[in-house]
């Protein structure tokens, strides 16, 4: 594996949101040489789209995603509106130079058991989205959520099934791996041989806290919790992954209720668990 160093990672946003505003993000990864940055979107947009990329691009950052694009089921079919803001998300991560628009797909339609047409309704979004980002150059991740999100969130749970999209929608898309979401799939060694250099858009890190007290926001610190977080990295770094290691942290009584600054500093040390 590679020798990791602040340089390596970048600061998704999420996980200083309670904090810091986007250009305090910024200033903060470059106090703790910290190399790069994944915004959310409404961090962005209070920011100005323009002014994240030149305060982004001055700062020497490179930006290993933009978070989210999706939700393609959220008014229970796909409907202009939701075409119309992945297509401004779209914009947003051509507009910062990202690596990769991360998906969050959406979970069943209100009043929906039928996950399956659920999935036909995001597959269907994502080839619309696709046909888009291919003509600005921007590439298209879906990020698999863990299980228990399958009704609100994401209805595309497994690395396999995010591959098996990916198979039908050709170039341009791949997929966005958090360790938190995949740790638990017994075929995920397999699935990430499958989706090889080409299709492993981003990596997240952060940690399941073993006595989790809400499965949203009560992740923990890199070597907090008990995910074996230097596996995941040398399955994907063997299929060729040399890109930045974004850390992801939702931590309402921990991590967001601390100074930022001793965030991004507890990342930098915690870079031996990674």
């Amino acid at each position: 594996m590679r020798t990791l160093t602040a340089a390596d990672l970048s600061l998704n946003t999420a996980t200083v949101s309670k904090q810091w505003t986007l250009e305090e993000c910024i200033e903060g990864c470059k106090r703790h040489g910290i190399g790069g940055i994944s915004p959310w979107r409404d961090k962005l947009q209070e920011c100005g789209v323009d002014r994240a990329a030149s305060l982004i691009r001055k700062a020497g950052l490179g930006v290993s995603g933009l978070c989210r694009g999706g939700w393609y089921t959220a008014e229970g079919a796909l409907t202009q509106n939701v075409i119309d803001d992945n297509k401004r998300a779209v914009d947003e991560a051509a507009a910062i130079g990202a690596e990769t628009l991360v998906m969050v797909v959406g979970g069943l339609p209100e009043g929906s058991r039928d996950i399956v047409a659920a999935r036909e309704i995001v597959t269907e979004g994502l080839a619309k989205t696709l046909d888009y980002a291919r003509t600005v150059g921007v590439n298209v991740g879906i990020e698999p959520l863990h299980p228990m999100y399958a009704a609100d969130r994401a209805c595309v749970n497994t690395t396999g099934q995010a591959l098996d999209i990916c198979d039908k929608l050709g170039d341009g898309i791949g997929v966005a791996l958090d360790v938190y979401h995949i740790w638990w799939d017994p075929e995920i060694a397999a699935q990430i041989k499958r989706a090889g250099k080409k299709r492993i858009h981003a990596f997240h890190v952060c940690d399941w806290m073993n006595a989790t007290q809400d499965m949203l926001t009560d992740r923990g610190m890199m070597g907090e919790g008990v995910i074996d977080i230097p596996a995941f990295r040398r399955m994907v770094e063997a299929e060729g992954f040399d890109g930045l290691v974004e850390v992801e942290i939702f931590s309402a009584d921990n991590w967001w209720k601390k100074p930022a600054d001793d965030v991004l500093a507890a990342m930098v040390k915690a870079l031996s668990s990674i």
